[in-house]
């Protein structure tokens, strides 16, 4: 008999909180790039660790990076998706 020991994820934690001088704004999209999937969606709380005050702060960011043309809003606005679907 062979008990095997259960996977322990690593503590999530908020990194705007940890660290206040990481600027949370929509000029600095590589910041919020990190926060965003490929396919253009926000990632959720749960995943990233970040608390509930930071995270509706980068839903807003994030909007609004995206309406001054920032950010993509989906995978399909990006030059490469256009270069493949063309093909």
């Amino acid at each position: 008999m062979s008990f095997k020991k259960k996977f322990a994820p690593r503590r999530k934690y908020c990194r705007f909180c940890e660290n206040p001088e990481i600027l949370l704004d929509y000029k600095h999209p590589e910041v919020l790039n990190d926060f965003v999937t490929d396919r253009g969606k926000i990632i959720a709380s749960r995943i990233t660790g970040t608390c509930a005050k930071h995270q509706r702060a980068l839903t807003r960011e994030v909007k609004r990076a995206r309406q001054m043309a920032l950010m993509f809003y989906t995978a399909t606005h990006s030059t490469d998706v256009l270069k493949k679907s063309r093909v």
